[in-house]
């Protein structure tokens, strides 16, 4: 069994600081800002990184495609199933993407930020610990230390969040979340907003994340409305940027470089959960060019994954992964880290789809065998889902479990996913 970074190095770390990272060119003001992945090489590098070049424009993924008729909005465009990316293109008759395209790859590393002695921040806005700096990986974004207490999660004597007493297990639901609605690819309209606040999730995998003016104090207000005090990861230099928030820790978080597209890369954190091992969630958003692309994304993903995740560690990958079916390649590519077998979500109607005619798997969240065997079903109020969850609020009954999100939030303007939930039960030991 791996023992956690911070369980070694945390009487070392006694003389230094966390430090809320803010927006892109602000100063921290409260902790921590944590940056770097610690490359532990213990994962098989098998694979190489896929250079596709550059991306050339978003074309529309779903031109040969049946059920997909014209209903399916995808990225802000309001065609069948087009999805604009890069932000360097204008696809015939949609909107183009938002404006110029930054690379948010080329970020100085801000290092690796370890509590002092205790996985729990005990409520303050400063953690006692110390900078490590690993050295090996770019960190180009935010982390937020929410400054509150963490205590131990929950397994099934309790709720979500709540110290477990059966047993030393915690109970975490993951969820995947390219929720925004509107034109603006944000969550400003709020639909988004109270889905993940219906199902309260405990790490969300969130893409497109913008939130009015993107500055440090509107992501707090945003992560906040989902889970006061969480810590949160987003990436900066990105227009539509991936990332993570989370109920536990985060001890480290950065970017590694999407090589097909220019506007947003592959977010990911390093989250202190109870217990020996970390989680390690992926938020990633897949071209819809086309399926080679997304096969050369995912072959990427893989050797970082393989480079910098330590074997012993949870692994969680989800978002808008864009795939028109469950037997494409970059899935099966994704199958040398993570189990891709069903049985998969699915709604109150029992159905798999997850694009807005629910006709396409294009969202997931798949993680690794050593965190799969410990998957529950997601129960909300009354209801169960031995699977996890597809949510379409417009067939969630009763609604109320959900409160605050309405029967129409899922089926809000330029609202192209629904949202998908796993729940997993690890050990504390």
């Amino acid at each position: 069994m791996a023992m956690k970074l911070s369980a070694y190095l945390r009487p070392l770390l006694a003389m230094g600081f966390l430090a809320l990272a803010c927006g892109e060119g602000e100063e921290p003001t409260t902790p921590p800002d944590s940056g770097t992945s610690v490359d532990a090489g213990t994962r098989t590098d098998a694979g190489t990184t896929v250079d596709a070049g550059s991306d050339a424009g978003q074309s529309t993924d779903d031109a040969g495609t049946t059920e997909d008729a014209g209903s399916d909005v995808d990225s802000g465009t309001n065609d069948a199933g087009t999805e604009v990316d890069a932000g360097t293109s204008v696809d015939a008759g949609t909107t183009e993407d938002a404006g110029s395209t930054v690379d948010a790859g080329t970020t100085v590393d801000a290092g690796t930020t370890e509590d002092a002695g205790t996985t729990v921040d005990a409520g303050t806005t400063v953690d006692a610990g110390t900078t490590v700096d690993a050295g090996t990986t770019v960190d180009a974004g935010t982390t937020v230390d929410a400054g509150t207490t963490t205590d131990g999660g929950s397994a099934d004597a309790g709720p979500i969040g709540e110290t477990d007493t059966d047993g030393g297990y915690t109970q975490i639901r993951l969820m995947a979340a390219n929720l925004s609605s509107g034109n603006g690819q944000d969550y400003d309209p709020g639909h988004g907003i109270r889905l993940m606040q219906g199902v309260k999730p405990d790490v969300v995998m969130i893409q497109e994340f913008n939130y009015k003016s993107d500055s440090a104090s509107d992501m707090r207000s945003m992560v906040d409305m989902i889970g006061a005090g969480f810590y949160y990861y987003r990436e900066t230099g990105a227009q539509i940027p991936n990332g993570i928030i989370s109920r536990y820790p985060i001890i480290e978080s950065g970017e590694w470089k999407d090589a097909k597209v220019s506007n947003r890369d592959f977010a990911w954190a390093r989250i202190d959960i109870p217990g020996p091992r970390d989680l390690w969630a992926i938020s990633v958003h897949l071209l819809t060019t086309s399926s080679s692309n997304r096969n050369a994304e995912a072959t990427q993903l893989v050797g970082y994954i393989r480079a910098n995740i330590p074997e012993g560690d949870y692994l969680a990958i989800g978002g808008d992964f864009n795939t028109d079916s469950r037997s494409e390649a970059c899935l099966t590519t994704f199958k040398q880290v993570v189990d891709i077998a069903g049985p998969h979500p699915v709604d109150k109607n029992g159905k798999e789809g997850t694009n807005a005619t629910r006709s396409k798997p294009y969202d997931h969240v798949i993680v690794d065998s050593d965190l799969r065997q410990y998957q529950v079903p997601t129960v909300i109020g009354a209801s169960t889902f031995n699977n996890g969850l597809v949510l379409d609020s417009r067939v969630y009954t009763p609604i109320s479990e959900i409160y605050p999100a309405l029967n129409t939030d899922s089926g809000a303007s330029s609202m192209q996913h629904m949202g998908v939930i796993k729940t997993f039960r690890t050990p504390n030991f």
